[in-house]
């Protein structure tokens, strides 16, 4: 409602990113909701925060419609927002990512299309290079994840990193136990 009638609202919100127990308390100006990746999220101008984000709607809770009129925010102003980046957690695009796939991977993933401005190469050995812009890590690690050993992080190196934390993460239980 809050969507169509152009109205504020407030909400208590649990980031995907952080424990249940982490509530946040939102005062937004909704702007439009989006389906992606069978989830709705919605795009709203947060005066919590004084920027643009997105929240996921499973992540709503206690929502109460407030009596003010919703900041506007241009359709052209949402869509350089938040369609520079990678994946849904998208905003000004700050970090191009470079990733190798190996050979056996190349030829399904050259076929993909993961950002509107990607740029890809196939390599001399087979293996396919692929560059594309990004805002915000999450999103993207999973994806990269999926790819297990037939993928490489080329840059950057916060990128890389983040990739090998949830690497040695996901090892951990794998390891075996120590002898007891």
């Amino acid at each position: 409602d809050a969507v169509l009638q152009r109205r504020k609202m407030s909400f208590r919100y649990t980031p995907r990113s952080r424990p249940i127990y982490e509530v946040e308390d939102r005062t937004v100006s909704p702007q439009r909701l989006v389906h992606y990746r069978d989830n709705w999220y919605l795009d709203a101008w947060c005066h919590t925060r004084k920027a643009l984000r997105t929240f996921g709607v499973d992540a709503i809770e206690s929502v109460t419609i407030v009596d003010k009129a919703t900041k506007e925010v241009s359709d052209e102003s949402l869509d350089r927002h938040f369609t520079s980046g990678y994946g849904i957690f998208a905003g000004g695009a700050t970090q191009q990512a470079v990733l190798l796939f190996n050979p056996v991977r190349a030829r399904w993933v050259s076929r993909e299309t993961w950002h509107p401005q990607q740029v890809g190469k196939l390599q001399l050995d087979g293996s396919y290079l692929l560059e594309f812009p990004y805002s915000r890590e999450p999103e993207l690690v999973m994806d990269v994840l999926k790819y297990g050993g037939d993928v490489q992080v080329l840059a950057p190196e916060s990128l890389r990193a983040a990739v090998l934390d949830q690497l040695r993460s996901a090892a951990k239980h794998y390891d075996p136990a120590p002898p007891g």
